[in-house]
């Protein structure tokens, strides 16, 4: 986040690893973290985790008009081995554009850097959405608001907490 002076010194996306600590042990979700070398692309930070990149929750923030004067923001989630499909967001949205957020705006959404967006939303500004292939392993996996620590998550548990609204949403 470009410009922003906040209360503490403390790196971007540090509130936001610590709120999603807190909401993990208080639901008593099935995790565990994993550290490693800090990377932020989903296909080199899966291999660094050792596991499938179909496992890997990749998280995309896009820009969303409805008409000329409704704009919205989608956090988009699907696996690391599959492209998103705008055309199936637009379709589902009755969209009339849609497109990547830039980086200041997508960070300023997700309280983090690019390469460390969580699957979760915790800015009522950004709309929450999943494709269903996500859930189909046991496990999913994702950079922790930080570059050097990630979450292996037990599907059913981020289905519970995240609440994401299901839709197909990867290309085919």
């Amino acid at each position: 986040m470009t410009g922003d002076v906040g209360p503490s010194s403390a790196p971007a996306g540090t509130d936001v690893y610590a709120r999603l600590i807190a909401e993990l042990d208080a639901s008593g979700a099935r995790y565990r973290l994993i550290e490693h070398a800090p990377e932020g692309r989903t296909e080199l930070v899966s291999a660094l985790r050792g596991h499938a990149l179909a496992s890997a929750a990749k998280c995309l923030i896009l820009l969303v008009k409805i008409g000329k004067k409704q704009t919205r923001y989608i956090l988009a989630v699907v696996p690391g081995d599959a492209r998103l499909d705008l055309a199936a967001v637009k379709a589902l949205l009755g969209a009339s554009y849609v497109a990547f957020a830039d980086i200041g705006k997508a960070e300023q959404l997700a309280g983090s850097i690019t390469g460390t967006v969580l699957p979760f939303s915790y800015d009522e500004r950004l709309e929450l959405i999943a494709d269903p292939a996500l859930l189909e392993h046991g496990e999913l996996y994702f950079n922790a608001a930080r570059l050097d620590r990630s979450v292996a998550l037990a599907s059913d548990d981020y289905l519970r907490l995240a609440q994401p609204r299901l839709a197909r949403i990867v290309a085919t």
